[in-house]
């Protein structure tokens, strides 16, 4: 999200728009030409577009959706026309959204009112590793993969990062959080995974980029574990409602695993 803000704030900022085309029901009618963009800055895994005026388009991408940027004339690659959840657009750049499941403009006053609920921004600038702690072990039997997807702890982590965080701390992500070593470098570890890879598209948690060797274990399933050789294994986390995927090295992580 870090790099897809920097990308839009780069192509929309400090220029009015002369398009709006927001295509959702309870935008259909909204008109925002002619104002102009402050600033598109992320929240976690959100998306804050701030207009003069002290308006704020809030998107999320989730799993699907995604922004891409073209010039004028450019034909749009992202998705079929019914994707298309908005355009924003001047004179060099336009901004197209794809598949956003959220999508809604609120008085930047009160953001908090959507992001408010969130913890310690890995990525912002005012990232507290104390506070994320904190807030992590204030559930102590919380399984870790599920504690480290809960973004009111720590704010800026999926799927990818929750699996290999867990592999390279040598825990399943079923440990509960209170018996994780050293629980201060999971944190630590964190913060340096995403500040690595936050200005390229992607998640390289092994240092090595070759197709195939990013990831220790994440989407590996029955795949050599690349530290040892085990074959990965995949499942499932989360509360009911909430299943999330998970891998683990069977050799390489201690700790509780799903039954069968």
């Amino acid at each position: 999200m870090w790099l897809t803000a920097r990308r839009l704030d780069a192509a929309l900022a400090g220029r009015p728009l002369v398009r709006a085309d927001l295509r959702v029901p309870q935008l259909a009618t909204v008109r925002l030409e002619g104002r102009r963009v402050l600033e598109v800055t992320p929240r976690g895994k959100h998306l804050l577009t701030r207009l003069d005026g002290g308006m704020t388009l809030h998107s999320h991408l989730r799993m699907d959706g995604a922004w891409h940027l073209y010039a004028p004339g450019e034909r749009w690659r992202g998705g079929a026309e019914h994707q298309v959840r908005a355009v924003l657009g001047n004179a060099d750049r336009t901004a197209v959204g794809y598949r956003l499941p959220v999508l809604e403009l609120l008085p930047t006053a009160d953001e908090a009112q959507v992001v408010g609920h969130l913890g310690p921004d890995l990525l912002g600038p005012g990232w507290d590793p104390a506070a994320a702690l904190a807030r992590l072990a204030a559930g102590p039997e919380r399984p870790v993969g599920e504690a480290l997807l809960d973004q009111r702890n720590l704010a800026g982590i999926g799927n990818v990062y929750a699996a290999e965080l867990c592999f390279l701390r040598g825990v399943t992500p079923w440990t509960p959080f209170g018996e994780v070593g050293a629980p201060e470098k999971l944190v630590v570890l964190a913060k340096r995974l995403l500040e690595a890879n936050k200005a390229r598209p992607g998640h390289v948690t092994t240092g090595d980029t070759r197709r195939g060797r990013t990831h220790w274990v994440y989407d590996r399933a029955h795949r050599p574990c690349l530290r040892c050789g085990t074959p990965v294994r995949g499942g499932e986390h989360g509360p009911a409602g909430q299943r999330r995927v998970a891998y683990w090295c069977p050799r390489c992580q201690r700790g509780p695993v799903p039954a069968g």
